[in-house]
C-alpha cells in the first residue's frame, strides 16, 4: 500500500472523520482540522494555518502534540490554510491525499477546496474530498466508481469544464455512450450503480465524480 496523506481541514468534522485514519497515515491539520486532530488523539505530523480559529490555549496544545508546526500571518498570505496544507501534502510525494473537513457552512471555502482536486490531477495524485455525506473526486480520463459498504448510493457527474465530451457509463443505472455533457446542465445528476463496479470514461475535459448520501 502506497503512502496516504489525510488532511484535516476546518470545516464539518466529527466521529466519521476520525474512523477514517489509519495507523500509517501522514496527518496534516489546517487551522481548526489540527485541533480536532488533537482532541481526537492524534498527533499531526504537520500543523499549518493562521489558527485565528482557535483559543491560545488550544493552540499551544496543537503545537506541542505537532510534529511540525507552521504559523502563518491571517492577513499576509496568498492561500487558505487548506491549500497551504495540500501543498504540503503534495510535497511529500504521496499515492493518495484524503481531505476531510473540507466542506462546511462556507461554500465559497468548500468549492475552492473541490477546485484543489485539479491540482492532484495534474501531479497524477489520487485525491478525494470525504465527509459524512459525500466522496469527491475529479477525473479527465476513466474512473472505477464503487461503494462496497453501500454508504453512497448516489452518483452525480458534473463538468469542472465547460464541456465533457465522450462520457461513458458502464455498470449504472442509466449507462450513457460516448456523451457530451456542459456546464448547467442536470441530466447526469443522481445515477447509481446497477453493478458492484462502474466505470466513468471521459474524451475530454474534467469531470467531477460525485458520490453521496441523504
Amino acid at each position: 500500500m502506497g503512502k496516504r496523506v489525510i488532511i484535516a481541514a476546518g470545516g464539518r468534522l466529527g466521529q466519521w472523520a476520525a474512523e477514517l485514519i489509519r495507523p500509517k497515515d501522514m496527518l496534516i491539520g489546517a487551522d481548526r482540522g489540527a485541533l480536532f486532530l488533537v482532541q481526537h488523539g492524534f498527533c499531526p505530523d504537520i500543523a499549518v494555518g493562521d489558527f485565528d480559529s482557535v483559543t491560545p490555549e488550544e493552540r499551544e496544545a496543537v503545537r506541542s502534540a505537532s510534529g511540525r508546526f507552521v504559523s502563518c500571518d491571517p492577513v499576509l498570505k496568498d492561500d487558505t490554510d487548506t491549500e497551504l496544507a495540500f501543498r504540503l501534502a503534495l510535497e511529500l510525494e504521496p499515492d493518495d491525499i484524503r481531505i476531510i473537513g473540507a466542506l462546511g457552512t462556507r461554500f465559497d471555502h468548500s468549492l475552492a477546496n473541490v477546485h484543489l482536486l485539479v491540482q492532484a490531477l495534474e501531479r497524477g495524485v489520487a485525491c478525494r474530498l470525504v465527509d459524512e455525506f459525500n466522496v469527491i473526486r475529479l477525473t479527465d480520463g476513466r474512473m472505477t466508481v464503487d461503494d462496497p459498504e453501500g454508504r453512497y448510493p448516489y452518483v452525480s457527474l458534473l463538468p469542472l469544464t465547460p464541456e465533457v465530451t465522450g462520457l461513458t457509463l458502464r455498470g449504472f443505472q442509466y449507462p450513457l455512450t460516448n456523451h457530451a455533457i456542459r456546464m448547467g446542465r442536470t441530466l447526469t445528476m443522481s445515477n447509481a450503480l446497477a453493478e458492484p463496479q462502474g466505470t466513468v470514461e471521459i474524451a475530454s475535459g474534467l469531470l467531477l465524480v460525485i458520490q453521496s448520501r441523504d
